[in-house]
């Protein structure tokens, strides 16, 4: 999708998804020291501001000006400061080695452009620093619930481990994630990798 697409969808004056934090970046994130912290493709901000409440120096990074915004907003009313950047991730170059985490969740883009975008994630590492990367799984399609539907854009652990250079990986797998859908709880397939820089 386009910017203007995603300027769209969090034009509402609610929150499109929640203002808590993703469930699998509290399990994996919650036990690691703070640091210098870079999400990617932000949203509204809901993972870097939870990172920044926990003593985290954040930079959040969306190519959606409303999605910032609103972002923004959050950060304001629960005092805590993120430096919110607006860019594509397809021309964003973070500095390298400058991050002890980087955080990418739900980027559901075409295969190449997600490798561009996690070599870059992983050069942007310092040393022992860590990537975590959560997304919809290719399973997802037969097995679970959810968009999106296009199989070009979604994850495999095995994929997405490949994509991490030189860096070592602790974790590769598929998790279940509950979705509640007319009132019935069913379960949604992602692809969870977390990895280390040496």
């Amino acid at each position: 999708m386009r910017s203007d697409e995603w300027d769209g969808r969090y034009a509402d004056s609610e929150f499109l998804w929640t203002v808590e934090p993703n469930r699998f970046v509290v399990q994996e994130l919650s036990g690691l020291p703070p640091g210098r912290a870079l999400d990617l493709a932000c949203g509204e901000g809901r993972n870097a501001i939870w990172l920044a409440q926990r003593g985290w120096r954040v930079t959040a990074v969306d190519f959606s000006s409303v999605g910032l915004h609103k972002a923004r907003q959050l950060a304001a009313e629960r005092d805590v400061a993120v430096e919110w950047v607006l860019a594509d991730l397809l021309d964003y170059q973070p500095p390298a080695n400058a991050y002890e985490l980087a955080l990418i969740a739900y980027l559901q883009i075409a295969a190449d452009e997600r490798a561009a975008v996690l070599r870059n994630a992983c050069s942007a590492l310092a040393a022992g620093g860590e990537i975590l990367v959560i997304g919809h799984d290719l399973a997802n399609l037969s097995e679970g619930v959810g968009d999106p539907q296009d199989p070009g854009v979604l994850y495999t652990p095995e994929v997405i481990a490949a994509e991490l250079p030189g860096l070592s990986v602790q974790r590769a797998e598929r998790v279940r994630r509950p979705v509640e859908v007319d009132g019935v709880v069913h379960d949604a397939i992602d692809t969870l990798v977390r990895a280390t820089r040496p």
